[in-house]
């Protein structure tokens, strides 16, 4: 019986073995990477010389490969720009060479219908010497609301109530229902559309010396330089001469004291634009990185009017700035939105940060200009080189810049040039490629020396 089983169990591992045997044959069949045998190899100077160039080669493309995959590319997207009920920062630096800061004026207004008259918020306003004595600074204040006010009646009577000359108090005035001060004098003027000139008898504007200011700042320039905010909508903001006011549905300037001048004085709107962008600056790294992709970027494309100016003789002279304001996302390697600032009430946001994300990455603007200058005198554009153009008669000397808000925006992404599973995909390109190529110029240089040595031995 024991020898019955043995020779069962005898069997049954020969056919396991026959099977293993079969199974390893296949295989054999299948095997597209034949061999030779030691005897059958042959070993040659030239051969060694093609395999020490072919690895040196590999280290040298294998690393290119490995550049390649940590090189980050930026790639810009063009998409409808969804954003609701946003602010957008525009940061300036103009300079008025011939036009004092006393009688400057920046306004703000929008098609929302939100007007920011003489807006000083985040702006200040620099002195300059005259044209020729070099236009240095001279003194540089950060306008504050009320401030100069407040300083002004200091010393007055706490019951002293001033009059307002049959204009209404205005409602920004520190006690209620007087004009304790020069400018609360010129403010309740303007809301009734009155023209203030130079505050003679006065008794606020005489006591403030309003008028010995403005003769001394006659022969002055005036740089504004800082930021405002404004709803992203479709407006403009200009650079004016004398107090402004709106009578009925137009928005008017006090003009007396800037026609007026003074002995040998002209004001005229000759102006030098150092600086104009919306929303905030992109970092030079970031302006060359995103360059690379062939677009030549730089902040000066962002920004095409800085470094511009325009010059005039004429005080009646008026120039208008036509701008298209493109929105521009900047997201850096490995951003994902966990949340934006521009969902944060802007209110908690310190001027010159907003637009400045998480994780670095930027939501500004660039945009493109076209100009137009004319006078307000009228008449044809004869010394412009145009008699077939005819200016428009009247308007408010100054400088306007009309903002256009495209609903378009561009984002620029950044990305790794190429994946992980593409690096090693051509890590292997590289080294089956070059071996490829070595072992046939090997076996080029091995026949083409075998067949000189027979010719050489015949």
């Amino acid at each position: 019986m024991r020898c019955l089983q043995n020779q069962g169990a005898t069997a049954r591992a020969l056919h396991t073995v026959r099977q293993l045997l079969t199974l390893h044959n296949r295989f054999t069949r299948l095997d597209a990477f034949t061999k030779t045998v030691e005897d059958a190899r042959i070993r040659t100077t030239s051969g060694g010389i093609v395999t020490l160039t072919s690895l040196l080669l590999i280290l040298y493309l294998v690393w290119g490969e490995w550049t390649d995959y940590r090189r980050v590319v930026v790639h810009p997207e063009l998409m409808v720009d969804k954003g609701r009920g946003e602010k957008m920062e525009i940061h300036m630096n103009i300079s008025f060479p011939r036009v004092p800061c006393e009688l400057l004026t920046l306004d703000v207004m929008d098609v929302s219908g939100e007007v920011q008259t003489g807006v000083m918020h985040g702006v200040n306003k620099v002195r300059l010497r005259a044209e020729k004595e070099g236009g240095g600074e001279i003194d540089r204040t950060a306008l504050e609301l009320g401030k100069a006010e407040l300083e002004a009646t200091k010393h007055l009577d706490p019951e002293y109530c001033g009059e307002c000359f049959g204009a209404p108090a205005p409602s920004s005035a520190i006690k209620a229902g007087c004009c304790n001060t020069c400018a609360e004098v010129r403010e309740a003027y303007a809301s009734v559309s009155w023209s203030f000139g130079r505050g003679e008898n006065v008794a606020q504007c005489e006591r403030e010396h309003y008028s010995e200011h403005l003769d001394e700042q006659r022969r002055e320039g005036c740089r504004i330089e800082g930021g405002i905010r404004v709803n992203k909508v479709v407006g403009n903001f200009h650079f004016a001469p004398g107090k402004s006011f709106s009578n009925g549905n137009m928005h008017v300037h006090d003009l007396e004291n800037y026609f007026a001048g003074g002995d040998g004085v002209e004001h005229t709107f000759t102006h030098a634009v150092h600086h104009l962008r919306f929303g905030p600056q992109l970092p030079e790294e970031v302006a060359k990185r995103i360059g690379r992709k062939g677009m030549a970027w730089s902040n000066h494309h962002l920004n095409p009017l800085d470094d511009t100016g325009q010059k005039t003789d004429e005080k009646a002279y008026n120039y208008m700035y036509f701008v298209k304001v493109v929105s521009t996302a900047y997201l850096p390697l490995g951003w994902e939105r966990t949340g934006s600032i521009l969902d944060i009430p802007h209110e908690l946001i310190e001027l010159g940060g907003y637009g400045k994300g998480e994780a670095g990455s930027i939501e500004t603007h660039q945009y493109s200009v076209t100009s137009h200058k004319r006078s307000l005198a009228g008449g044809d554009g004869g010394q412009e080189g145009h008699k077939e153009r005819l200016h428009a008669r009247g308007g408010i000397p100054g400088v306007f810049f009309s903002y256009d808000i495209s609903p378009m925006k561009v984002v620029n992404r950044e990305a790794r040039s190429k994946s992980f599973s593409g690096f090693l995909v051509g890590v292997c390109a590289v080294i089956g490629g070059t071996l490829t190529v070595a072992a046939a110029i090997d076996r080029a240089l091995y026949e083409g020396g075998q067949r000189v040595k027979k010719m050489h031995s015949s």
